[in-house]
């Protein structure tokens, strides 16, 4: 059977996000259903005359004009709020098919009328209907206001038990300052009625919600029956990128070139290429389902990140590929643009694709995966020599090594996180320059001694001052 006819390409590709198949007419409600997922999701199309096996069997001598109003009748009696389908008729290589089309609505959610908003919305998902939860259904509200979730007030946490240090640090990194005027610019606070609320956003990027972590796992093989070595990150994000981006780095092979009279050394993937999908993990997660967080497994032949919540707003696969961009967390891109995380939106996924070609691996494949967004990397056949992070104590000094090795002397960093918080504690410049509170003492000591630094007050309650 030749597919060259583009509705037989899709049909041949089997039913999906946004394609759905019946022999004949589904009954009212069913029909109603499809329709009304389509809608609240990426809208799609209802083909009738093909059947379960993807063989064109047209539509059986039924009567063209009076499926199609049957149809708009249905469409009317049960679906709310008004849904406007493009009904009509296909030839595929001479058989004749009905197609029902419908695009994303703007007037979210739909539902059916006789099981109300709250029984009666569905969404789709992969290939089936689903019912909404009373989450998603607040979610798909928000769509249509045009909000995000994090731009929204959280009322319970008062603004003042806030430790916002984290966040005044990796401004200060780039030469910005994080003062009132920013943080309402950025929407990580509104006001209202001259009191200032930390909203969704703030609270996400501090590692505030119990559900903001990324949970890290070396499998042995390539299946997840067998642990090496398993992390969990919590605090605020950009700590949780750091260290999973150590973590992954501890677990891939690195590979020797000689360019010229040079020795490089190189991991099996482009770290870049890490970086990047881990920032669109974390960017385009759905934060709003509290009972789910990003998960990294590395496997002796592929690194595996996932992300909870399908493609945002209607997205679909080929949307991906085109280029197109949807910001679920707008607080949160807004901060990531800000801190120079993100380039140009949109380039994302092409420029992860291209680093791992110029690095002659196999192009990575990101897919939806029902309510999920999957990264696949795939590693290089290299002999399997890595060291395998056996205890505590062996991966944290993993984690040290590499750090100091990717980036500038530990001691250089500690001066530059006192100079933007002298009030900062070990504890914090542990979590800051991603290693032990030992190694920190270690270099405190060996500063004070240099006289680059000197504390001012006791233990608790002093700060630091940088002297050279």
């Amino acid at each position: 059977m030749s597919s060259k006819h583009p509705l037989l390409a899709e049909i041949l590709q089997g039913e999906s996000k946004t394609l759905e198949f019946k022999a004949t007419l589904p009954k009212g409600d069913q029909l109603a259903k499809t329709l009304i997922a389509f809608a609240n999701t990426s809208g799609g199309k209802l083909v009738v005359g093909v059947d379960d096996d993807r063989q064109l069997v047209g539509l059986l001598n039924a009567d063209i004009f009076d499926l199609q109003d049957k149809i708009a009748s249905i469409v009317h009696e049960l679906c709310s709020p008004n849904l406007l389908p493009e009904i009509y008729i296909e030839n595929v290589t001479g058989t004749e098919l009905l197609v029902v089309e419908v695009s994303r609505g703007a007037l979210l959610p739909y539902y059916l009328k006789p099981k109300g908003r709250e029984q009666g919305t569905f969404i789709r998902l992969g290939a089936t209907n689903r019912q909404a939860s009373p989450d998603y259904i607040q979610e798909l509200e928000r769509q249509r206001l045009n909000i995000s979730f994090d731009e929204q007030i959280n009322y319970n946490q008062p603004l003042a038990t806030l430790d916002l240090s984290p966040l005044h640090a990796r401004f200060n990194q780039v030469g910005k300052v994080l003062n009132e005027d920013k943080l309402l610019n950025l929407r990580l606070i509104q006001r209202e009625q001259g009191q200032d609320f930390p909203t969704h956003g703030l609270l996400i990027l501090l590692g505030q919600y119990e559900h903001v972590e990324t949970k890290c796992s070396r499998f042995k093989g390539n299946t997840m029956v067998v642990f090496l070595d398993k992390k969990e990150y919590r605090d605020d994000l950009f700590y949780q990128l750091e260290q999973t981006e150590l973590f992954i780095k501890n677990h891939l092979h690195l590979k020797a070139e000689i360019l010229g009279l040079q020795r490089t050394e190189t991991y099996e993937i482009p770290i870049p290429a890490i970086r990047e999908a881990l920032v669109n993990a974390v960017l385009h997660r759905d934060y709003t389902n509290f009972g789910r967080d990003i998960k990294v497994g590395i496997y002796d032949d592929m690194l595996n990140i996932v992300s909870p919540g399908g493609l945002p707003n209607g997205l679909t696969q080929a949307d991906l590929q085109q280029g197109r961009s949807e910001i679920r967390n707008r607080v949160l891109a807004r901060v990531f643009k800000e801190l120079g995380y993100i380039e140009q939106w949109g380039s994302g996924i092409g420029r992860i694709k291209a680093m791992c070609r110029e690095a002659g691996n196999a192009e990575p494949k990101i897919q939806e995966r029902g309510d999920f967004v999957d990264w696949e990397f795939y590693r290089s056949t290299i002999s399997n020599t890595e060291p395998v992070a056996g205890s505590e104590d062996m991966s944290e000094k993993m984690s040290e090594k590499m750090s100091e090795k990717m980036s500038e002397k530990m001691s250089e960093k500690i001066v530059r996180f006192i100079q933007a918080n002298p009030n900062i504690t070990i504890d914090e410049l542990s979590k800051l320059a991603e290693v032990s509170t030992r190694t920190i003492e270690r270099n405190l000591k060996s500063l004070q001694a240099q006289n680059r630094i000197k504390r001012i007050g006791p233990a608790k309650g002093g700060y630091w001052e940088v002297t050279a």
